[in-house]
């Protein structure tokens, strides 16, 4: 849920050992997804299916452009340019929990792209398909009491996406962390009802369907 916190140097070492292979790759792989310059991949557990994206209106869904971004994201790098994009259409939040990577479509564009922490702990970020269901630029969280800027509610239990500090070491308790400014031009952009899409190995290959699986 809503604060990030600090694994210790070397828990950290142990974690990434435990939770997969480092991987170390451009913006956008040939598989069309797009990565961390560097990160531990955890692997997809048994229980973890993803369901199917909704089927309303699929080309909605679909990939028309990619942003042109030179060089592997980083922790803490974000980039939006609606350029390509039309002023209106669909939009469609994914989230690729391997890449550590959130992206951003209006009617199949890639408005925004940013680097992300997620939950990585007792409490991780579940895989699906959510509406959002509220929007706070100034939530608390109630739990934990500690602010979550620009939150986009994604489950009844306090999963959502909201600003944060994202810089390596960190994790949250479920939620979705990225940049500040970023967080603030993705709460301009979105409405409720609107879906996030999170997997662990989304691919965004242009003049496909945007999909769950």
């Amino acid at each position: 849920m809503a604060p990030r916190f600090r694994i210790p140097a070397m828990a950290m070492a142990g974690f990434l050992a435990a939770w997969g292979t480092l991987a170390t790759a451009a913006t956008v792989l040939s598989g069309g997804r797009r990565v961390l310059a560097s990160q531990a991949v955890p692997p997809l557990k048994s229980d973890q299916s993803t369901p199917a994206a909704p089927a309303t209106d699929p080309a909605a869904y679909a990939v028309k452009s990619i942003l042109p971004i030179d060089g592997p994201l980083k922790m803490g790098d974000a980039h939006w340019d609606e350029s390509a994009a039309p002023g209106k259409g669909t939009i469609v939040i994914t989230v690729d929990l391997a890449a550590q990577v959130l992206s951003v479509f209006r009617d199949g564009h890639e408005i925004g792209a940013a680097a992300i922490l997620f939950g990585a702990d007792a409490k991780p970020t579940p895989l699906g398909v959510y509406p959002i269901t509220q929007k706070d630029a100034d939530h608390v969280s109630n739990i934990y009491h500690a602010p979550m800027p620009y939150m986009l509610r994604l489950t009844n239990d306090g999963i959502s996406i909201h600003a944060s500090e994202v810089e390596d070491g960190y994790m949250t308790h479920g939620c979705i962390g990225v940049p500040k400014p970023f967080a603030k031009k993705l709460f301009a952009a979105v409405k409720l009802g609107d879906k996030v899409i999170v997997t662990r190995g989304e691919k965004l290959d242009v003049g496909k369907p945007i999909t769950a699986a």
